[in-house]
């Protein structure tokens, strides 16, 4: 155990973590999630006991989003819907995120399902939790720690 990182972070997902760039995206999905098809070269880790809204927020307690970039956080939109319905979970996931100052709900955007698969290909790992909840899908993009600019 370490101070001041959440427990369920595994030492593999502090790893991928650590290793991503900045731009590299990270997926956190729920169980019934096609992370092996999709996951295939790149690491896929699994934490079956737990959430996608708690993993997302222990994983952006230490992962900065990406400044720069309109909307660093996209998620499936459920299919059979009208454009804008979220489910709970979605709904969660996003105050967790406005609430503690990571994104704000314009910086959060849905893609159809297909387009959700298309952007997982080219992301850096696949993190899938325990979620039932279906369309508990969000890809989280990374970005810099750094100082300020010195002129």
């Amino acid at each position: 155990m370490l101070k001041g990182i959440p427990p369920l972070l595994t030492p593999d997902l502090l790893k991928v973590l650590a290793d991503m760039g900045h731009g590299d995206e990270i997926v956190i999905a729920d169980a019934n999630f096609t992370a092996a098809t999709l996951g295939r070269g790149k690491p896929v880790l699994q934490l079956p006991g737990v959430g996608v809204a708690q993993v997302a927020e222990a994983v952006l307690s230490l992962l900065p989003l990406d400044a720069a970039v309109d909307q660093p956080v996209v998620y499936m939109q459920v299919s059979h819907q009208p454009d804008g319905w979220q489910s709970a979970l979605q709904r969660d996931v996003i105050g967790r995120l406005a609430a503690q100052g990571w994104a704000t709900p314009a910086q959060c955007q849905a893609i159809e399902r297909f387009a959700f698969y298309d952007r997982v290909r080219g992301a850096f790992a696949i993190v899938q939790t325990g979620e039932l909840q279906p369309y508990a899908n969000f890809i989280f993009k990374k970005g810099v720690l750094a100082d300020a600019l010195l002129p």
